[in-house]
């Protein structure tokens, strides 16, 4: 029998916000590639909340764009309101979030997709893989279609064996109106992988008409907001031309209303046996493990620009749909509130993430690759940074070349890879800037001076993009120049100094030596040292440029020792592992030690030091075992 369709480099399996960035990474690395989904009106739906980014999932997708990927210029193309979260703290800290206009999201990014020469689209079910001798060779649909590839990219979301429930009622699905996708667990379970369960949630969404916004309060977005790409161009809009989000709170009556469902809860009635989100839990769970709390707040949030369906950020749930809505109706500002459709679980099947490497591909399949929820973690964030790095190693691979990884000193993508292969995860893992111990290099202004270099030399930064960046690292190199070499005289900036409470100078200092203050802003010691400003406004007017001049001199010491930190640790990631290492012959190791790393089979000393379970003297133990073996 004759093949109807080609051979393909890579085949990614979902068309999510991970499926979305792997195909269009190695579509646009130049590998031939065929995006199979059981939807095409589905591409990159947002399931969950209709926002991008957040604390430390904004830094993913700034990273995602400075690499050269997709979701930083969609979240900009569709945002409703931008908000850049914790100004109050540090730089380090700073995360910026927008909410989107769900569908647009989806329609710009199948726009995205559709540009990639390289790229091809099939609506299909995948039920099966093709494997031979240990290896990846294409994919098997529901349809009986075989088709071929060098790599194969999974990106399942909570499709796989995927379970709905709402009260007493359970019913097979990916998300609500989608079924489930049947037959990939158990193939990879013949294979040898291990699978386990997870739950995650959805709140009710609400007929926006139907709210008393006076018993709310308003949240604005940012007057002058910061975009998610680095090569958006011209104004966004100000706070009055964006749309507005609510808070509202439940109270004792509401929780009430809502233990009354308890019973018929398939969180407490077992029904549920898998693990949730610690850190988004449903309202349910909330009002059980906070029960000292009298109330909880509510965000509630616009899905696009031409809906009136809003979403109830905070009121995850998956009680009976009677009692979701009668508790709704409890809450002051939705005593009339219209339910369009209610709140659900959903359980599905993960793959415990010890199984991949660092390069996301699996360590029992050569040339399959898995990516987002497969893995165990949550969020459209997570996803995609996940499925960017998939999409780009699986292209590479398919081109005869070495692998791109990031190292955690390098990327929040870095730190989130190592975390799940080195310190797995029996919940649906969330990034935070806490996880990141390098979150001081790690911001999201600096992204693309850290990673867009690294995009450019995989072939993911174009010319236009590429030149757009060096003007910009120039700008900073000759600003930066300026500042260290030219003074400002006490009679031009005494006044300013005096205005925000800081000590006068007495004689003429260096610009860089007073940016340090706590009260100094460089734009406002610009206007008063005239001179100082002509020069650096002759190179350059760009605010975002002398925003980074800011932050790297206020912050000096604290980067250079997280630079000598980095070069202290990057000596052990230089020390590679033999895979076929067998441990039982290192006779030093503890036991807990030698089984975490038969178990994770780590490609460096570094990687094996940051295993949980793995103790600083089995490490050492490790390093002299090595040294004399090599």
């Amino acid at each position: 029998m004759t093949d109807l369709y080609p051979t393909y480099d890579v085949i990614v399996v979902g068309a999510g916000h991970a499926g979305s960035e792997a195909a269009g990474a190695a579509a646009e690395l130049g590998a031939k590639t065929l995006m199979i989904t059981m939807n095409l009106e589905a591409i990159a739906k947002m399931s969950c909340n209709p926002a991008m980014g957040g604390v430390a999932k904004g830094q993913l997708i700034r990273e995602i764009d400075a690499l050269g990927g997709l979701s930083g210029i969609v979240s900009d193309r569709s945002a409703v309101q931008y908000r850049m979260l914790n100004r109050s703290k540090g730089p380090a800290m700073w995360s910026p979030r927008c909410q989107s206009d769900r569908m647009l999201y989806a329609q710009y990014m199948r726009e995205e997709l559709e540009k990639k020469q390289q790229l091809s689209f099939r609506q299909d079910n995948v039920v099966d893989l093709i494997i031979d001798e240990g290896a990846v060779k294409g994919v098997v649909t529901q349809t009986g279609q075989k088709f071929y590839s060098k790599s194969v990219v999974l990106t399942s979301g909570t499709f796989l064996n995927g379970l709905i429930h709402i009260g007493d009622a359970s019913y097979g699905g990916g998300r609500s109106g989608e079924r489930a996708s049947i037959g990939i667990s158990a193939a990879l379970e013949q294979q040898g992988f291990a699978v386990g369960r997870l739950k995650t949630g959805t709140p009710p969404r609400i007929d926006g008409r139907t709210v008393d916004y006076s018993k709310l309060e308003i949240q604005y977005g940012d007057d002058n907001p910061t975009p998610f790409s680095f090569s958006t161009k011209g104004p966004l809009p100000s706070a009055k031309e964006q749309l507005t989000c609510w808070i509202g709170y439940t109270n004792e009556i509401v929780h009430d209303k809502l233990r009354e469902g308890f019973d018929r809860s398939p969180m407490f009635n077992g029904r549920i046996k898998s693990i949730g989100p610690r850190y988004c839990p449903s309202i349910e769970d909330k009002i059980n493990r906070f029960a000292d709390k009298d109330r909880h707040q509510l965000f509630l949030e616009p899905e696009g620009w031409s809906t009136y369906e809003m979403y109830l950020n905070g009121f995850s749930t998956s009680l009976p749909e009677e009692t979701q809505y009668e508790a709704l109706r409890l809450i002051p500002g939705f005593e009339e509130a219209v339910m369009l459709r209610p709140g659900y679980a959903i359980e599905y099947d993960y793959f415990p993430p010890h199984q991949i490497k660092r390069s996301m591909e699996t360590k029992l399949i050569d040339g399959l690759y898995f990516a987002g929820q497969i893995n165990g973690t949550t969020g459209y964030e997570e996803a995609a940074c996940q499925g960017l790095m998939a999409g780009i190693n699986a292209g590479l691979k398919s081109m005869g070349k070495q692998p791109f990884i990031l190292q955690r000193s390098e990327a929040y993508i870095g730190v989130l890879i190592d975390d799940l292969i080195n310190k797995g995860t029996e919940e649906p893992y969330r990034m935070f800037t806490s996880r990141a111990e390098h979150r001081i290099l790690l911001r999201q202004d600096n992204a693309d001076l850290r990673l867009t270099p690294k995009g450019r030399e995989i072939g993911l930064i174009n010319d236009e993009r590429w030149a757009e960046f060096e003007k910009k690292r120039q700008g900073v190199e000759e600003i930066m120049r300026l500042f260290t070499n030219e003074s400002v005289r006490p009679e031009q900036i005494n006044d300013y100094l005096l205005s925000v409470g800081t000590t006068e100078l007495k004689q003429p200092v260096k610009a860089y030596t007073v940016v340090p203050r706590p009260e100094v802003s460089v734009f406002d010691l610009l206007e008063s040292a005239q001179d100082l400003k002509d020069k650096c406004y002759a190179i350059t007017d760009d605010l975002y440029i002398y925003e980074q001049i800011e932050i790297q001199i206020k912050y000096r010491g604290y980067i250079e020792k997280e630079h000598e930190m980095v070069r202290e640790l990057a000596n052990k990631d230089n020390i590679i592992i033999p895979e076929t290492l067998d441990y039982d012959r290192i006779k030093s190791l503890s036991t807990e030690g030698r089984l975490k790393l038969q178990k994770i089979n780590p490609e460096t000393l570094g990687q094996a030091s940051r295993i949980s379970g793995v103790s600083a003297s089995d490490v050492s133990v490790l390093m002299v075992y090595l040294k004399r073996v090599s």
